[in-house]
């Protein structure tokens, strides 16, 4: 594929133009969502961070900052913080950021994120003294609580308009005011195709440097488009052209294509990686039965998901036997004897000790996004290859995103597996992981129930040191094994590419497209 795309003639892009004023990038997937709480979708996210802003930001050494915060008090020994809003920030319909929008937004976002559910269940009270003070009373100390307000993934808590925030959690957002660098389009947006942001004027960014989401968000472009190709040869072609300046995950197959190009930077902006999975449904049959789960983990082959997507190159793959991030403190193989085993014989046998009696498996495919795609066309074949009486739905990214919450069994639109990606922080410890939540109804799409695991996870929270955490987070990670939320599938790095007149853009395993900007 690489050596054909070189020769394919460049894509027109619609509004195409060659002003420096405006940046036109090539995103990981289609937009379809714009609720960042409502969703924990990657792109959902990447579009929040140019549309909002957040309280507390994090630096490349996981050190919480004051972002929309001026700074914090800590009171009480610990039992009540007191944050103090920046002066002259204002949202992007020119009404003052207030104390009373970051409560209300705090409330939204600790209503379905998983550690914010831990700071709502800890918390007395929170209220605003004034228009740019609030505090937070806590039951007792919680030390994890600027962690939580400052996490970068899934899902971060984005400050909204007092009136948008008071929004059910439950159901999505329609309006999308923010206070962050860029406006969104709102009429220019036609999900599948295209999406576009404008500076907002009234942004006033920190004085410090940016280092992931913590300093200063420049809007260094006046103008943002985003172009959804989902064709990764057109989406190659047009960077080579110059009719796009930025592609966020090129298919590696074409990765040695560009870097022949000298006028286009391939590297990877994220040194942690991504994490693939493949999500269980706990709900229906299948899998809502543990020993189907557990049996399923028998087959698998970390190293055939990480060749679909990267092809033979074993410097950009690590396979993984563990729900924690490589690499990461809490990182371990305790409990992973089964996701070693890969036979397909054996989880047959598994398979029929189970019950398993031919029930349709739905398989939702993300064809329209290459790295979900690649791991998932292998785990099609798998399950035939294991005899389960697959039904494989494909459909774009963004349909899959709205598909996956529905709790319905799969003859009313339901589903039983799919996959997704994560950013390496997203699994890096339990208050970071949002798909470790075994609290049934409240946990991530496929709802898995362990109250083992959720009990181990609060003792997580108030253990006193980082031995005791790593001891911790081994049992919750060997219950999970024997519960299979998901089944991790390694980690593996994906570059970006970009023109050399891109300008800067942000080293940081969270996508982040303010402060980049094109010279001429």
């Amino acid at each position: 594929m690489a050596t054909a795309a070189a020769t394919f003639a460049a894509p027109r892009v619609h509004g195409q133009a060659t002003a420096t004023r405006t940046l036109r990038i090539v995103p990981q997937a289609n937009l379809t969502s714009l609720d960042p709480v409502w969703t924990t979708a990657t792109i959902t996210r990447t579009h929040s961070y140019l549309v909002y802003d957040t309280i507390l930001g994090v630096d490349a050494n996981f050190q919480v900052k004051p972002q929309l915060a001026d700074g914090w008090q800590i009171e009480d020994d610990g039992r009540t913080y007191i944050f103090t809003l920046r002066e002259g920030q204002r949202f992007h319909n020119g009404e003052p950021v207030l104390a009373r929008d970051c409560v209300a937004s705090i409330r939204r976002w600790w209503a379905r994120d998983g550690f914010g559910q831990e700071v709502a269940k800890r918390h007395d009270s929170i209220e605003a003294l004034d228009d740019r003070r609030f505090r937070i009373r806590l039951k007792r100390p919680f030390s994890h609580l600027l962690a939580a307000l400052a996490k970068p993934n899934a899902s971060p808590c984005f400050v909204m308009p007092e009136s948008v925030a008071s929004t059910s959690a439950d159901q999505q957002i329609t309006s999308w005011i923010g206070s962050g660098p860029y406006r969104f389009l709102r009429d220019e947006w036609v999900p599948g195709s295209r999406a576009a942001y404008a500076r907002f004027e009234g942004y006033v960014p920190r004085r410090e440097e940016p280092e992931w989401t913590s300093g200063a968000k420049r809007a260094n472009a006046e103008r943002m488009e985003w172009h959804i190709i989902s064709d990764p040869a057109t989406a190659g072609a047009a960077l080579q052209s110059g009719e796009v300046d930025f592609w966020e995950i090129p298919l590696h197959d074409l990765l040695p294509v560009l870097r022949r190009n000298r006028n286009i930077i391939v590297e990877n902006r994220d040194t942690i990686g991504t994490v693939g999975m493949l999500r269980l449904n706990h709900l229906h049959p299948p899998f809502d039965n543990p020993e189907i789960r557990r049996a399923l983990l028998l087959a698998i082959n970390q190293e055939d998901y990480l060749k679909a997507v990267v092809g033979d190159h074993p410097e950009m793959f690590n396979a993984s036997y563990s729900y924690w991030t490589l690499g990461g403190p809490m990182h371990t193989e305790a409990g992973a004897d089964a996701l070693k085993v890969r036979s397909v014989e054996r989880a047959k046998e598994a398979l029929a000790k189970a019950g398993y009696r031919g029930e349709r498996v739905v398989q939702l495919h993300a064809s329209d996004f290459p790295t979900i795609a690649a791991q998932s066309l292998v785990t099609a074949d798998l399950l035939r290859r294991l005899g389960m009486n697959l039904d494989f739905v494909a459909a774009d990214w963004g349909t899959v995103v709205q598909r996956r919450a529905s709790r319905e069994p799969i003859e009313r639109g339901g589903w039983n597996v799919f996959h997704t990606t994560w950013a390496g922080p997203d699994w890096m410890d339990p208050a970071a992981a949002v798909g470790m939540r075994t609290n049934g109804p409240n946990a991530w799409f496929g709802w898995p129930t362990s109250e083992k695991i959720e009990a181990l996870r609060e003792q997580w929270f108030d253990a006193p040191n980082l031995a005791e955490q790593k001891r911790i987070a081994t049992a919750i990670q060997v219950e999970a094994f024997q519960v299979v939320p998901h089944v991790p599938l390694g980690h593996f790095l994906s570059p970006s590419a970009w023109r050399s007149n891109v300008t800067g853009v942000l080293r940081s395993p969270v996508v982040l497209f303010y402060n980049m900007g094109k010279s001429a």
